[in-house]
């Protein structure tokens, strides 16, 4: 069986709170876009897995879609050894979630494929042992999301009428580096109020708290979002920790981003 994990933006991201445990307390809009992995399973005599494509980072026997089968085995002693494989199209340590969709994916697909007969609640519970953003994946529809990023609240969101453009300059962000760096702040507005507004006020209303201390330290990031706002953007902005930025354009618009470097870019017809 084959299935395709799509990677997501944020719509604004707000640091809200640091809390006791040591997370942060945030909220944002998931976005699912369909910028595709492909990920296969088999069944087989010996679990294994293989990767082609972009390069992830991290050794192969903690890749999340691994972690997520064994999670499933300690409570399906049965559920039987496989073969799995993904291609990444999604660059990773980018902010776009890829990993953390790969891994919920395999999670929907072992539940198909060998009739676990598991909720969208279970396995929604399963994702969050997985990755903040996991339960995301298992809905993958556009959610307002607070917590850790884990508590979704369905919202409605219609892009159909742009499209959008994605950038990664290939530059890795710590996480936890970018949650260092960044102050807490209850916002004025939050952003699911802004998101009911126009797109054309998002541009002055609707922040990423992430990108004042990504872009000090690396104004090439800060330079791309500048030129995705000269090609056109009605709004452009960096997707959670980053590195990866995109702009939301009308689908006239013919885009030239004036770039140097050798980044990765893609173009997206939203539907």
């Amino acid at each position: 069986m084959v299935i395709f994990p799509n990677c997501k933006i944020n719509l604004g991201l707000n640091i809200v709170n640091k809390r006791n445990d040591g997370y942060h307390d945030i909220e944002t809009a998931f976005f699912p876009v369909h910028l595709k992995d492909a990920l296969e399973i088999i069944e087989n005599k010996t679990l294994q897995f293989s990767i082609s494509g972009l390069p992830i980072e991290g050794e192969l026997e903690n890749n999340l879609c691994l972690k997520a089968y064994e999670l499933l085995k300690k409570d399906f002693p049965t559920l039987a050894a496989i073969q799995m494989h993904l291609h990444k199209a999604i660059p990773t340590g980018a902010g776009l979630g890829g990993g953390s969709a790969d891994a919920a994916f395999v999670l929907k697909l072992l539940n198909k494929k060998f009739d676990l007969s598991l909720s969208e609640k279970q396995l929604m519970k399963y994702a969050i042992q997985l990755g903040s953003d996991c339960p995301f994946f298992i809905l993958n529809k556009p959610c307002f999301a607070t917590g850790r990023g884990e508590i979704l609240d369905q919202i409605d969101i219609d892009l159909s009428a742009y499209k959008i453009v994605i950038v990664h300059p290939g530059i890795y962000i710590s996480t936890s580096w970018a949650f260092s760096n960044s102050k807490p702040a209850i916002p004025a507005k939050s952003i699911r109020e802004i998101l009911l507004q126009s797109i054309e006020t998002w541009k002055e209303e609707l922040k990423n708290d992430f990108e004042n201390p990504v872009f000090t330290k690396y104004t090439e990031i800060r330079n791309i979002k500048g030129e995705l706002y000269n090609s056109g953007a009605i709004y452009a902005s960096m997707s959670g920790s980053g590195s990866a930025l995109y702009g939301i354009f009308e689908k006239k618009v013919k885009i030239n981003l004036s770039l140097s470097g050798n980044y990765f870019m893609k173009e997206i017809q939203m539907q």
